[in-house]
């Protein structure tokens, strides 16, 4: 039985159980088969600015998959500030 761990917001942490999809955070593998990318390729699109920032707990890295969802809706713009396509 997997044991869901629930956040001070009432919401589930992603990879601990079912989260809902406004506030699970997906990892670098996760991130790299939803965009059907390599992982390294997720990491210079975002040092680049081209997709949304990470959110940084510690040494993890892990990512809004509500706000990636946006982004890949919105046509995957840049997401510098001043940036050009």
């Amino acid at each position: 039985m997997m044991q869901a761990t629930v956040t001070a917001t009432g919401g589930q942490i992603a990879g601990r159980g079912s989260a809902t999809a406004e506030n699970a955070l997906i990892d670098v593998q996760q991130l790299a088969e939803l965009l059907s990318c390599s992982t390294r390729h997720v990491y210079r699109l975002s040092d680049a600015g081209k997709m949304p920032g990470p959110v940084r707990l510690g040494s993890l890295v892990r990512w809004n998959r509500a706000a990636i969802e946006e982004w890949i809706a919105a046509g995957c713009p840049s997401c510098r500030k001043g940036a050009r396509r």
